[in-house]
């Protein structure tokens, strides 16, 4: 006799499958800052439309994302919040279990530099003495973003860089720990006089942690 009810535990299963692969763990990831068309995923991915489409049916099926429409195009985001913060959980707990993740993150980062944490940030932005920007597309700062953040996409920092002040530290952030756009956003503002920090958690990590306050 069975002490546990089976059927339940392959339902779970289909679960845990749907992402136990690299790519779809991407798209969540992706989605997890805003509503996106498979072709704008299919272009942040570097994956070919009809792949994305095959994922996306895969997430679909298992009630971790949902679609609407807007005008002429399908729009794919994550399903609720309680997706959004079980990931958000997975990603970190990953990010500390993982040793071979600390290895290669090592080689995306400069351990030399300072990376500030949720609390320090909490701090300077009561302080008002720095600068947040928010180096992600402009479409997922709409979405949501850290309160105090002013928008300035990657692409357009140099062009906008001068009605940033000298005088005050400049922190950057983009999608989290996973993410290379603020880190490339810090190069840009030293190497144009800034004094600038990175910032390298995500608007979620922020909001989980606002909540768990």
């Amino acid at each position: 006799m069975y002490s546990t009810n089976k059927k339940i535990f392959e339902q779970y299963s289909l679960f845990g499958k749907a992402l136990a692969n690299s790519n779809r763990l991407e798209i969540m990831s992706l989605l997890m800052q805003s509503p996106k068309t498979v072709k704008r995923i299919a272009k942040d991915t570097n994956l070919s439309v009809a792949n994305v489409s095959k994922h996306l049916q895969m997430l679909l099926k298992v009630h971790l994302v949902k679609n609407r429409k807007y005008k002429n195009y399908i729009y794919y985001e994550v399903i609720n919040k309680d997706i959004e913060n079980m990931l958000t959980i997975f990603f970190e707990t990953a990010q500390n279990q993982l040793e071979n993740l600390s290895e290669i993150e090592t080689v995306f980062s400069n351990s030399n530099e300072y990376v500030l944490t949720i609390e320090d940030l909490e701090k300077r932005l009561s302080a008002k003495d720095i600068v947040l920007i928010d180096v992600r597309p402009s479409e997922e700062y709409l979405t949501a973003h850290i309160p105090g953040a002013i928008s300035i996409p990657l692409q357009d920092l140099e062009s906008m860089i001068e009605k940033l002040p000298k005088d005050k530290e400049i922190v950057a952030y983009c999608r989290g720990p996973r993410c290379l756009m603020s880190k490339e956003a810090i190069t840009i503002l030293k190497e144009h006089g800034r004094q600038a920090v990175q910032f390298n958690q995500s608007v979620n990590d922020w909001n989980l942690h606002s909540m768990l306050q």
